[in-house]
This record gives structure tokens, C-alpha cells and sequence, in this order.
């Protein structure tokens, strides 16, 4: 199964778009296109480290290996980054452990 997902991280204007695969329903590759210079490098690791055993990234004692990789490579990035969340349930569709349905962050000012 395929996964895309075409991530607009907001104000910074950057944006980032994935292909996840999976070919069978439990180890994903992650493929990345974006031009942010600080989201690049994670996908060269997500790409090394794969394919990634994605039921292992959503067991609850497990360590996983996308986070593990995001809290490594965005060194000096926004904390409040949406990609690695966008990267992590474009892996939920891929390996068939979730259905796709687009997520929604809105923010206003009071």
C-alpha cells in the first residue's frame, strides 16, 4: 500500500511531501520531497533506517524509530513542527493500520 502526504508546516512556508510504501502491511520506506533544509537530512535518516517496522512504532513500550530520528536530526528545528506527525500517520496508512483521512490543526488569535 501507498500512502502520500503533502505537509504545509505553516507560517515558516515550508513544505514537505512523503510517499510512504509499504509492500507487506507492516515495514514501510519513507521517500521525502521538501524544501526545508532542516526536514531534508530527516528523510535521508528515515531512508537509511528503513524499511521500518511500523507495528513496532506503534506499540506503547517500543522505542520508536521515526521519533528517535526526529528528536536526532531536527537539532535547532521548531519543537512545534508538524511534518514528523504527518510522517507518522502517512506510516499508519501505508502499512494499513489506519484509514486516510486528512488531520486538522487550526490556530486562531484571541
Amino acid at each position: 500500500m501507498k500512502a502520500i502526504v503533502n505537509i504545509d508546516a505553516g507560517i515558516c512556508g515550508f513544505v514537505t511531501t512523503a510517499c510512504v510504501t509499504s509492500e507487506d502491511g507492516q515495514h514501510v520506506i519513507f521517500d521525502l520531497d521538501t524544501n526545508c533544509d532542516k526536514i531534508a537530512p530527516l528523510g535521508q535518516t528515515l531512508g537509511e533506517k528503513g524499511p521500518i517496522d511500523a507495528y513496532q512504532e506503534i506499540s506503547p513500550g517500543a522505542t520508536s524509530v521515526i521519533m528517535t530520528a526526529v528528536r536526532e536530526t531536527l537539532t535547532g528545528c521548531c519543537a512545534g513542527c508538524a511534518v514528523p506527525v504527518g510522517l507518522f500517520k502517512a506510516m499508519q496508512v501505508a502499512a494499513g493500520l489506519a484509514l486516510p483521512k486528512d488531520i486538522t490543526i487550526k490556530l486562531a488569535e484571541n
